[in-house]
């Protein structure tokens, strides 16, 4: 029988497991009733993957709208059809030639400006993004190449960490939304060579960084001791202002009622402790606006 258990695991996704096939196994590992994962990772990519567990998966949203950091080996002179090593080679082309390793590294370097801040990008086909109820992998599958819109996305931050060419690998600050795939091939397709994808190692989301997490075999051999693998719930959402409330406004709010409350300046967003000697008092998340805090999401302490 399982059982309900509060918090939030930073897994170290193996490469060959889907996102969900890790939700399964650690929701299996800690016998939890409820879980969720915080976005996905390809399931030829590695790295950090939070983990939502009972009423952490309410927060769940939080994360999906962080920013990502990613590792990515790129293979300049190929092409594949899904845009990583994963596919199947549909191009080869010739490879640049340098006449030194300074002059490989200005020629890489020089391509990085065009693909930072603000920029557009295709969707690729190979994604599970859904167009009339069924995935774009589906169509792709087919041989049915579908018009995508572009999207807006941005790129923080991005740099070449090392060179053994013909690879090279960049590490990679972005929103939302960004295909590291498509970036790989948006740069190889810069330098006229065709590039793809070869390796992805996913090291922050949001806050939240790979150095926090575990490995499966770790979680699975250690569950006698639970709570040094789980997060508290409130893990998803520390870059939120908080505020503490006494305990009959805590009784309001957990009612779904709004509670008048003047505070000093504060963004919209604030997450909510209950005052009391308890260890983790966290009761959920509101909305802070002229003077009044508005219930958004509360977790329930009913077992």
């Amino acid at each position: 029988m399982s059982v309900r258990i509060d918090g939030v695991i930073l897994l170290d996704k193996p490469a060959g497991m889907s996102s969900q096939g890790a939700v399964t196994a650690v929701k299996r590992a800690f016998n939890a009733d409820k879980a969720g994962h915080t976005g996905t990772l390809d399931p030829m990519a590695t790295g950090l993957l939070p983990i939502c567990l009972g009423e952490a998966t309410k927060y769940s949203q939080d994360l999906l709208d962080a920013d990502k950091t990613y590792i990515a080996q790129v293979r300049f002179g190929s092409r594949t059809d899904t845009g990583d090593a994963e596919g199947l080679v549909i191009e080869e082309l010739p490879l640049p030639t340098f006449a030194d390793e300074a002059s490989l590294m200005a020629a890489l370097n020089s391509l990085l400006p065009q693909f930072t801040g603000a920029i557009s990008q295709t969707p690729p086909m190979y994604s599970a993004l859904k167009r009339d109820g069924k995935p774009l992998y589906e169509y792709a599958r087919a041989g049915v190449e579908l018009e995508r819109t572009p999207r807006n996305i941005s790129i923080h931050s991005i740099r070449w960490t090392a060179i053994n060419w013909p690879e090279a690998t960049l590490e990679v600050s972005c929103s939302k939304g960004t295909y590291i795939r498509v970036l790989a091939e948006d740069i190889g397709n810069a330098l006229a060579c065709g590039a793809h994808l070869v390796g992805l190692r996913r090291t922050e989301v949001g806050h939240l960084t790979l150095e926090q997490s575990f490995d499966l075999e770790s979680i699975r051999s250690g569950l006698q001791n639970h709570s040094s693998y789980i997060l508290p719930v409130d893990a998803l959402l520390q870059t939120l202002p908080h505020l503490t409330v006494d305990e009959q406004q805590a009784k309001r709010l957990e009612m779904g009622q709004r509670v008048p409350l003047n505070i000093p300046s504060i963004e919209a967003l604030v997450r909510i402790y209950r005052a009391t000697a308890a260890s983790h008092n966290f009761i959920g998340t509101a909305d802070w606006r002229s003077g009044v805090l508005h219930p958004k999401r509360l977790i329930s302490t009913a077992h």
